[in-house]
């Protein structure tokens, strides 16, 4: 591990660097082992050769992660069996990760990222506790990045629900940033979740950082969701990672006239982003298998036999004649497109419509991405 800890700390062996480095050698200790004449084809900033040569950041290692061990924190190093695979699987997965707190754990529930605008709105902000809530509430982990505004609210919304939080610092562990966070980090550990950092100790809060710590974030998730985000904002940086990495990326529409709304609206616009209502928009778009588990049953699922058909002759009674043709049309196992349904029903757009709303409102049925339906009942 110290061979680890030593090339993280490295000066110019940043993430990339990093990446040719083990793509050649294979480990961070084959790195060591390595000629300068071998180091040196690789196109590796001199003074970081120097410094692998020489050793000399091998003894700084061993102090750090003593210091890591009296805080009871823990290192986890590329080539561990208990490293992220989400985070492995990008194209410049940090070599180090600092972590404090339940860290495995909080990775044994599937991971969604939840970013946005430091300067949000009151509505970008109630979206994000909203979003975070109900997807903590049934399980996910929800990733964030610890800033004021949309990510605060994504922290907070998870701890509402009693779900757990990872916070991905820009910082070393040791330190907390923003200072009026403190109290946030604090709960977080306390219910379960994390914090996570790819930098050494007494790293300070330099605006470099911040990018690195993107990747982190959109890497350790299955997808990520932005809420608010002016046209250069960070977040914006974030999806396309996200995309980068093939991750699932989702957009919360804002209002048009709104510079927090410009990024938004562009990723849903231009960028394939899918459109976020409520949290159901999520968890549909997630692998199958997780999709669901989260996603609740069709109500009808619950009832066997005669007293499902008894509950359905009952609601039946008091739905209009295009309500219940269109009710007698969708099952709960195969999704009718809205097309399918003007074609079978005869009715005009606007009665379909306006029945395919009752109906929903009713909890009798409920849409799908893609303008789909399928019946509850």
């Amino acid at each position: 591990m110290r061979d680890w800890v030593a090339l993280n700390m490295t000066t110019g062996i940043g993430p990339r660097a990093a990446a040719k480095l083990l793509e050649r050698f294979g480990s961070a200790e084959a790195v060591y082992a390595a000629t300068r004449a071998e180091l040196n084809q690789l196109r590796i900033l001199p003074e970081a050769i120097d410094s692998i040569i020489a050793r000399d950041l091998h003894q700084k290692a061993e102090l750090e992660m003593q210091r890591i061990r009296d805080l009871g924190d823990d290192i986890l190093v590329l080539d561990d069996g208990v490293y992220p695979s989400l985070l492995r699987e990008i194209y410049d997965p940090p070599i180090v990760l600092y972590v404090k707190g339940a860290w495995s754990n909080c990775l044994d529930q599937p991971c969604v990222a939840l970013v946005g605008s430091r300067r949000c709105s009151t509505y970008g902000q109630n979206a994000a506790l909203m979003l975070a809530r109900d997807l903590a509430q049934r399980g996910v982990t929800i990733v964030s990045g610890f800033a004021r505004g949309i990510d605060a609210a994504a922290h907070r919304g998870a701890l509402e629900a009693g779900g757990r939080t990872i916070a991905v610092l820009g910082t070393g562990i040791d330190e907390c940033y923003p200072r009026d966070h403190r109290k946030l980090g604090q709960e977080i550990l306390e219910q379960g979740g994390a914090m996570v950092s790819q930098f050494p100790l007494g790293t300070p809060p330099v605006s470099e950082n911040f990018p690195y710590r993107n990747r982190i974030i959109s890497g350790l998730s299955l997808g990520v969701v932005v809420v608010e985000a002016a046209e250069n904002s960070g977040s914006l940086i974030t999806a396309r990672l996200a995309i980068e990495q093939n991750r699932e990326v989702w957009a919360v529409p804002g209002n048009i006239t709104s510079r927090n709304s410009f990024g938004t609206n562009y990723l849903i616009k231009g960028a394939g982003a899918k459109l976020v209502q409520q949290w159901q928009d999520i968890a549909a778009e997630l692998p199958p298998q997780i999709a669901a588990r989260l996603l609740p049953p069709p109500f009808g699922e619950q009832k066997k036999g005669k007293a499902l058909a008894d509950q359905l002759l009952l609601v039946s009674a008091n739905l209009s004649g295009s309500e219940r043709t269109v009710l007698k049309l969708l099952s709960a196992d195969n999704p009718a497109h809205i097309d399918a349904l003007l074609d079978k029903t005869k009715l005009s757009i606007s009665d379909l419509t306006a029945a395919l709303l009752t109906l929903e409102m009713n909890e009798l049925i409920r849409q799908l991405p893609g303008r789909c339906f399928v019946r509850k009942l």
